[in-house]
């Protein structure tokens, strides 16, 4: 499960990148709304994860 939590944080990152980085000018607000999605499921499946053991 922690893999998993951190697979999410890692996409989450990327998509930090692009959407408050500048990258991809187009794409900021799909980026921005990705990298809040992610960190939430992030942070669930660190929970889980701790939970869990």
């Amino acid at each position: 499960m922690l893999y998993y939590a951190l697979v999410f944080f890692v996409i989450a990152l990327i998509a930090a990148v692009f959407g408050f980085g500048g990258i991809a000018a187009g794409a900021a607000s799909i980026a921005k709304i990705l990298f809040v999605l992610f960190l939430i499921i992030f942070i669930v499946t660190l929970l889980m994860g701790v939970v869990r053991r």
